[in-house]
């Protein structure tokens, strides 16, 4: 028997993660959170505490963006006009903070 092809839509279901994965990513997304709160209790870390936050801010959008937005399991041209946009807020933030001597 020949093999059956499966319907665009049925191929596009199977790409998805099961819920599982789902647990597993909102597992790391409440662990990144907890430690985020523990940081900011370190006086230690407090001259660095913008960049620690950016950074794990970023790791926590990526997963949020990819799977539970979809972007992951979508058309790459959307995953690139989505990160595209992205890196350009990030950039006009960056020059406006600059421009306006919030950060140095």
């Amino acid at each position: 028997m020949a093999e059956q092809e499966l319907h665009p839509a049925q191929a596009h279901e199977s790409a998805h993660p099961s819920p599982a994965k789902y647990i597993l990513i909102a597992t790391y997304l409440t662990l990144i959170t907890i430690f985020e709160v523990l940081i900011y209790y370190v006086d230690a870390l407090q001259d660095y505490f913008l960049w620690i936050f950016l950074v794990l801010s970023a790791v926590k959008f990526y997963y949020v963006a990819m799977f539970y937005m979809h972007l992951k399991f979508d058309a790459r041209i959307f995953k690139t006009l989505f990160i595209f946009g992205l890196v350009l807020a990030t950039f006009i933030m960056a020059a406006l903070l600059l421009l306006f001597s919030i950060i140095i």
